[in-house]
């Protein structure tokens, strides 16, 4: 009789520990892959949020301002967190910007109508009016900054600025 060779066929130890050390670390790369992509959306969505809120209070700004009567004081170089103006029927109102510790907003008249919402944290907030001369209207500068409340602080934060400068047109 010959001597049957015997097939070893199966696994060595150090063989099953290196299988299980590149699951291992593709397991810890999938898994980090997975928590940006979402800490990336969550940031996203906090960013939409402020910049929906802005845009909305903007606009609300530059429609009345520009319809307005006149704005006072022109140029207002003593608080630039103030704008006074009269509407188109002689009625005196004005927007602010409350910026403290525990929250910041804008506001239209004497800080009773907020134009953002809670959700949002206005940190830096600024209207600048330039008086005008015989070639360029009057016009008022406007520059806010704004985190998402819920996230400020954190990696998912979103600041948003914006800036525009309305071209005052009735006087």
């Amino acid at each position: 009789m010959t001597n049957k060779q015997q097939n070893n066929t199966g696994m060595s130890m150090i063989e099953i520990l290196i299988v299980i050390g590149i699951f291992a670390v593709l397991g810890v790369l999938s898994t980090r892959v997975i928590f940006l992509s979402l800490q990336g959306s969550q940031k996203g969505d906090a960013q939409v949020k402020v910049r929906e809120n802005l845009d909305y209070a903007v606009s609300v700004i530059e429609r009345r301002l520009r319809n307005a009567g006149s704005v006072s004081p022109c140029p207002n170089n003593s608080n630039h967190l103030v704008i006074g103006y009269s509407d188109s029927n002689n009625v005196p109102a004005s927007f602010s910007c409350v910026i403290n510790a525990t929250e910041g907003y804008v506001a239209s008249g004497s800080a009773n109508l907020r134009l953002t919402s809670e959700e949002i944290k206005v940190t830096v907030c600024s209207f600048t009016c330039t008086a005008g001369t015989q070639s360029t209207p009057p016009r008022v500068a406007i520059d806010i900054r704004a985190v998402d409340a819920a996230s400020q602080g954190s990696k998912e934060g979103a600041s948003v600025s914006i800036s525009t400068e309305i071209n005052l047109r009735t006087y």
